[in-house]
């Protein structure tokens, strides 16, 4: 409208990202607002999924890149991580919350804080304690409670676990195949006798005899009768469907420490056909009676943030900002982010999920003695 001034729109909007005192939390919260219902209308929301991504960098200037694992890249390599909270149920899914991930060695050198305006605020923090902090404040918030889902980076987290516990949130995590766990039926040995001296002995043990196994473990000596074929959603050519069984254990990690067992919960297995081994488990706090098939459908239902950050990275352009600094890399999220919940509440006003808003047109009756011009028979 205006090509005398271009440049100067772009310095303006360049300002908006980089530096603008705007309040990320404050627009996530009006996206939020504005979108949940829109999800709602299509069914309850199922679940938050927590989750990281990562951004390859060549350079080591930009705020947070240290050499880390990169999801896009499967490897370790330049790059920034960022750890997010998103809700979804079968309908869609949105970011809620958004952070960049600052190792050490950016969180204990005041130099390259101060150059990339890193708030005094931010410190070292893991990325369970990021996520544990989304969680409770989505909690706060008001956000519809639903089951916490990760994957093992976070699940192996005994902490994170007892973190989601305590803000009153059922599970669904991965773990991995190490994990410690009492089988069924077993438990630590009770504290030892007291013998009249001292203080009475309070932790719960074990010994040579009598020790946890790891989940692994507890997978190949499970009988064959405990393995269910299970389909959770179509895929892109076929159903999806695996092998699975449930059973409900007692997470052991150094529960020496501790002077009550933990409370029983589900660890779900997945060992496909024709795999030598089990492939995927998880830790669950779901109700006892829960159907095996039920524990699987939410478990997989965390698939949906590897399609959040596709069509983020892809078509809005998430990973596209260029910038080295705290703000500018969080304000450029918060609007890819808002872009994306613009197109989910405006998902359902697009055909064919448009309701039809007008009537059908009817075609007009022909009479009797109608005849198309340039037929044999017109006049």
């Amino acid at each position: 409208m205006e090509p005398g001034r271009v440049q100067a729109a772009h310095q303006s909007l360049h300002h908006l990202v980089a530096n603008a005192e705007w309040s990320d939390e404050a627009v996530l919260a009006a996206v939020r607002r504005q979108v949940l219902p829109a999800m709602e209308r299509h069914g309850a929301i199922r679940a938050w999924i927590v989750d990281d991504t990562g951004f390859p960098k060549k350079g080591m200037q930009s705020v947070g890149v240290a050499r880390q694992y990169c999801g896009q890249l499967g490897k370790q390599d330049n790059c920034q991580v960022a750890v997010s909270l998103s809700v979804a149920n079968d309908h869609a899914s949105l970011p809620l919350a958004y952070r960049l991930y600052l190792p050490e060695s950016w969180a204990n050198d005041p130099f390259r804080r101060g150059k990339a305006g890193v708030p005094d605020t931010v410190i070292f923090e893991t990325k369970p304690r990021i996520a544990l902090a989304q969680i409770r404040a989505a909690r706060d918030a008001g956000v519809p409670p639903a089951a916490v889902l990760t994957d093992a980076g976070y699940g192996v987290d005994t902490d994170f676990r007892d973190g989601i516990t305590e803000l009153g949130l059922l599970y669904v995590v991965g773990i991995q195949s190490s994990t410690s766990v009492w089988p069924p039926g077993t438990a630590p040995l009770p504290p030892k006798r007291w013998r009249g001296q001292g203080r009475p002995p309070s932790l719960i043990r074990r010994d040579p005899k009598h020790q946890p196994v790891s989940v692994k473990e507890l997978a190949q000596a499970l009988p064959k009768r405990a393995w269910r074929r299970v389909t959770w959603r179509e895929g892109t050519n076929t159903k999806l469907a695996s092998r699975f069984a449930a059973v409900r254990v007692r997470p052991a990690h150094r529960d020496y420490n501790r002077t009550t067992p933990r409370p029983e919960e589900w660890c779900l297995i997945e060992w496909p056909n024709g795999e030598t081994e089990p492939t995927k488990y998880w830790f669950s706090t779901l109700p006892a009676d829960t159907r095996l098939r039920d524990l699987v459908d939410l478990a997989k239902l965390r698939w949906r943030i590897e399609r959040d950050y596709q069509e983020l990275k892809q078509e809005l352009g998430l990973g596209h900002y260029e910038g080295r600094g705290w703000r500018g890399f969080h304000h450029h999220a918060t609007l890819t982010i808002a872009a994306y919940g613009f197109l989910i509440s405006e998902r359902e006003t697009i055909p064919p999920s448009a309701p039809r808003r007008h009537p059908r047109i009817e075609v007009p009756a022909l009479s009797d003695g109608y005849r198309p011009r340039g037929s044999a028979h017109s006049a």
